[in-house]
C-alpha cells in the first residue's frame, strides 16, 4: 500500500510538472491572440465611449460636412452601403445561427 502511495505521489508531481510547462508554453504562445483581442477591447470600449458622448460624433460629423462636403458626402454613402452589408450578413447568419 505505501508503495503505491509513492508512485501516485511521484506520478502526481510529474503531471504538474508537464503542467506547469504547458501553461509557460501556452503563455508564450498566447500574445498574438491577446493584442488581437486587445484590439478589439479598445473598439468596443471606444464605441461605449461614443454612446455615451454622442455630442463628439455629431460636432465631427458637422464639421467634415462643413469643411468638406463632397468628402463628407462621399464618406455617408460608403457608409451607408457598409450598414447596408451590415444588415444583410445579419439578418443572413441569424437564419443559419
Amino acid at each position: 500500500m505505501n508503495s503505491q502511495l509513492i508512485a501516485l505521489a511521484e506520478k502526481r508531481g510529474e503531471l504538474k510538472a508537464r503542467i506547469a510547462m504547458q501553461r509557460e508554453a501556452l503563455a508564450q504562445n498566447i500574445w498574438p491572440v491577446e493584442n488581437f483581442l486587445g484590439v478589439g477591447d479598445r473598439v468596443v470600449d471606444g464605441a461605449h465611449w461614443l454612446k455615451r458622448h454622442p455630442a463628439v460624433l455629431v460636432a465631427a460629423i458637422v464639421t467634415l460636412a462643413v469643411s468638406r462636403p463632397t468628402r463628407a458626402w462621399r464618406l455617408a454613402r460608403r457608409g451607408f452601403v457598409v450598414w447596408q452589408g451590415f444588415r444583410k450578413l445579419r439578418s443572413r447568419l441569424s437564419g443559419i445561427l
